[in-house]
Formats: structure tokens, C-alpha cells, sequence
């Protein structure tokens, strides 16, 4: 069995983390993660903490495997969902979209394990003075709000700039990419896209249908004109925002036309006005599953994978 140093510092069985995906990564997706032997993440996003905190107790209900919470740190909640997750005694913590350090001190005091999402190697250094437990290293090809790093040359930058645990993201879908992450130096592996498709996910029917059908070339990034990138599917919708840029419509123009779009995807399949984040190896996902079965295919795969790889290449060594 495929054992790193995240798999000890969490207690989980396998080396692997859902994605905090917004409007996705709900009670019983992380619930059944974790069950898999995984570690599920609910993502707190925008929503209100009573919100929040009804889906942590929910996840309690149904497993007793550590899961974790992923805090949107530009949301106006975030401080009570920061407070929630302590009082809640909530296992791991993930951060994203700001900087967790006011809220570190606190988690740690409460036994959590905090593991910010970093898109360059300052943020990871910085992340570690601060007392991060591990940190994301999360590339471009990933699905939502992406940095500009790849993952291939996020990852080993960022496993030699810290002594803490890295886990890679984005890319990744298979016991290839898994293995590959743990060449670059990475102790594990956070799964987004491919996790859309669990059959537990809340996505719409006809969401999780544009990423089984979707091609290698089949997403584009919005919002690189306002600072704020975003990959999802191509679809009339990021049609219209690219044009719209195109034309230099404007940050409140643009921001207007996008408010909602992700929900509308997620909960409406909404083709018109649909945001459908995905990661660039939507192509690789065929079929629905439960998340357990994702979960253990992928690491007994990547088990065999890394026993046979040289003798399967014929590559020699020596």
C-alpha cells in the first residue's frame, strides 16, 4: 500500500485529496471520499456559516474518517467559518483566494492541520513561516480560478523551496499523473475534475456529461484580462466573455455577465449562461463511479504502475 508523509500527518489511508470545488464539494461527495480512503474536503466557498456548518455535521453523520473544510478567504464569512471549523473540531483546513496567517495560530491551537492552496513558490515559503502543516501546489492546468505556473514546473520548485509536505494539483487523473506528482517530489495528489463525475457529486447531469465528452482542447481560460483567470469548458457562455474582453468591455461589465454563472452551471446545467470549471484532463474522464471505487482504482493502478513502469517501457537501468 502506497504510503507517503501526508498519509501519516493526516491519518488517511490513501494520498489523495478532493478538491474544495464551489457548489460541488458538498457533504456526502467529501463524506464518500473519505470513506474511499481519501481525504474529502467541503467547500465552504461563499455560503453562510450556519451553512457550513449543517454539511460538517453531516459529513460527521456519515463517516468518521477525517475530512477537511476549504475556506474562501475573500469571502465576507470567512472569519466565522474560520471560528466554526475550531469549534466544529474540524480535521484539516485548506485555503485558497488570500492568505491564511491571521487564522493559523488558532487552528493549530485547535489540533487542525492547515494546508493552504499556493500557485508559486514565494506563497509556499511564506505559507511555511507561517506554520502551514503542508501546502497545495496547484498548476495552470487545473479547473476554476488558476495561477500561470504549470504543474510540472510548480511542483519540484516548490518540494525543493520547503520542508513541509507538498501535495501537486492540476493535470492529474490518472496513475500516471500520480506518479509523475511523486517524481516531482510531491507527497500526494488533490483531484478535482475527475471527482465532478463521482457519482455522489451534485454537479448537474448534464455537467457532468460536458466533461465526459469533452475533448483534449475542450476548455479556455476567461478573466486573464481582468487578473482573475478562470479555466472552464468552452461553451457559448465563454464564448461571450471572450469577446467581451476582446472588446474591453470592462472589469463591471465582465463581472456582471459572470455573477452566478458557476451556480448556474452546477445546480441549472445552464449551456447559455454556464460557467462549467473543469481541468484540462477532462478528456481522460469516461464514466461515472462512486468516488470510493475513483479513489481505490486509482491507487491500485498507481501501485502497478510504479512496480511494473520500467519493466512495461522497457526502459533498462545501469
Amino acid at each position: 500500500m502506497l504510503k507517503t508523509k501526508l498519509t501519516e500527518l493526516l491519518g488517511i489511508e490513501y494520498p489523495i485529496f478532493q478538491g474544495g470545488m464551489s457548489w460541488i464539494a458538498d457533504a456526502k461527495l467529501a463524506a464518500a471520499v473519505s470513506e474511499g480512503g481519501g481525504l474529502g474536503i467541503i467547500a465552504a466557498s461563499n455560503a453562510p456559516v450556519e451553512v457550513v456548518r449543517e454539511m460538517v455535521r453531516e459529513t460527521k453523520s456519515l463517516t468518521d474518517k477525517p475530512f477537511g473544510v476549504n475556506i474562501m478567504l475573500m469571502s465576507d464569512n470567512a472569519p466565522a467559518v474560520a471560528q466554526m471549523v475550531i469549534d466544529e473540531q474540524v480535521a484539516v483546513v485548506t485555503t485558497g483566494a488570500g492568505n491564511p496567517g491571521k487564522y493559523i495560530e488558532g487552528w493549530k491551537a485547535a489540533g487542525i492541520k492547515v494546508i493552504p492552496v499556493v500557485p508559486t513558490v514565494a506563497l509556499a515559503r511564506r505559507m511555511e513561516r507561517a506554520g502551514a502543516d503542508a501546502v497545495i501546489a496547484e498548476g495552470t492546468e487545473a479547473g476554476g480560478h488558476i495561477g500561470e505556473l504549470t504543474t510540472m514546473a510548480l511542483v519540484p520548485q516548490v518540494a525543493d523551496a520547503v520542508n513541509i509536505p507538498v501535495i501537486a494539483a492540476g493535470g492529474i487523473a490518472d496513475a500516471r499523473g500520480v506518479s509523475a506528482a511523486l517524481m516531482l517530489g510531491a507527497e500526494g495528489v488533490q483531484l478535482g475534475t475527475i471527482f465532478i463525475c463521482a457519482q455522489e457529486s451534485p454537479a448537474h447531469p448534464d455537467y457532468k456529461q460536458l466533461v465526459l465528452d469533452a475533448k483534449d482542447t475542450d476548455t479556455v481560460v476567461t478573466g486573464r484580462a481582468n487578473g482573475h483567470p478562470v479555466r472552464s469548458l468552452k461553451n457559448k457562455f465563454t464564448r461571450r466573455i471572450l469577446e467581451m474582453e476582446k472588446a474591453d468591455a470592462g472589469f463591471e461589465a465582465i463581472e456582471n455577465a459572470t455573477v452566478g454563472s458557476y451556480r448556474k452551471a452546477v445546480q441549472d446545467g445552464n449551456m447559455e449562461e454556464g460557467t462549467f470549471m473543469s481541468g484540462q484532463i477532462a478528456g481522460m474522464v469516461k464514466e461515472i463511479q462512486p468516488a470510493a471505487k475513483i479513489v481505490g482504482d486509482l491507487m491500485a493502478s498507481t501501485e502497478e504502475y510504479l512496480k511494473t513502469f520500467t519493466e512495461k517501457r522497457g526502459i533498462t537501468l545501469g
